[in-house]
């Protein structure tokens, strides 16, 4: 794992998970370098390697392993500061979670680093412009996901100037391929009445007419009289399923209005789509 080019000032708190790379194993316990941190060394003690009994440090911690630790103390006192960190009270959740959004991280400082070499941009301007801005939210790599849907107004929301936002957003869409979740259902739907296949038609004709967030997309097909397959692509589950509960709503008043003879919807699998 390479080291960010935007790291955090001052100090982690107690209690805080962080990236740590091993640099110096010996017998009564381990120096790490905080990665997310400028210049911070943290200290991992022998009792605090491993849930098991360890006979020999160096069976659990090489030098150059990049761990997740847990800030156990954080001393202040000058000349010199002591961190301590703990690898054994890391939950393994924790440790997954902790690891993704590190990766994230990283995919999202390296797009803005490109997007600041193309417009010709040194690394301290683009800290105080861009960076200092995005870092206040907890996973940046979703502003720029959300930039990729909704264009750089979404940065410049957030304070940075049309052209980096511009700039960035041109670098992210060669980097980051976006997933649509898919919500589909089975809708089954009859009218026996003389004009019955116009009030089916007025029924389809209803899905198409809803007005849908943006990045969002709903289509109808047929399976075979008088079954009808809906689908529900979004770019997160929570809008797919919104979008669902309104089609559900509205059917089933429509249902009733027309006085439809008979109607089923049956939800179908969530998946990922392209």
């Amino acid at each position: 794992m390479s080291v960010i080019p935007f790291r955090k000032k001052g100090l982690p708190e107690v209690g805080e998970l962080v990236i740590a790379r091993i640099d110096k194993v010996f017998e009564y316990g381990a120096y790490a370098t905080l990665l997310e941190y400028e210049a911070q060394e943290a200290f991992i003690p022998w009792s605090e390697v491993s849930t098991r009994y360890v006979k020999d440090i160096r069976d659990v911690l090489k030098e150059g392993r990049v761990v997740v630790g847990k800030v156990i103390r954080v001393d202040k006192k000058v000349p010199k500061v002591q961190v301590d960190i703990s690898i054994k009270r890391v939950l393994e959740g924790e440790k997954r979670i902790k690891i993704l959004r590190w990766k994230r991280l990283q995919r999202a400082q390296k797009i803005v680093e490109l997007a600041a070499k193309n417009i010709k941009k040194n690394l301290n301007d683009t800290y105080s412009e861009v960076w200092s801005k995005l870092e206040k939210d907890i996973d940046p790599m979703s502003i720029l996901e959300q930039c990729i849907l909704e264009g750089p107004e979404v940065l410049i929301r957030k304070g940075i100037p049309g052209y980096w936002s511009t700039a960035i957003c041109e670098e992210a869409k060669k980097h980051i391929s976006i997933k649509m979740v898919k919500i589909r259902a089975i809708m089954k739907i009859a009218s026996y009445k003389s004009d019955g296949i116009e009030r089916i038609k007025k029924i389809l004709t209803s899905i198409y007419n809803i007005e849908l967030p943006q990045n969002t997309k709903i289509y109808v097909y047929t399976i075979g009289s008088p079954r009808y397959r809906i689908e529900i692509m979004a770019p997160h589950y929570k809008d797919a399923e919104k979008i669902f509960n309104h089609v559900n709503i509205m059917l089933h008043n429509l249902v009733k209005e027309l006085e439809i003879d008979q109607f089923e919807i049956e939800r179908e699998e969530i998946e990922k789509g392209g």
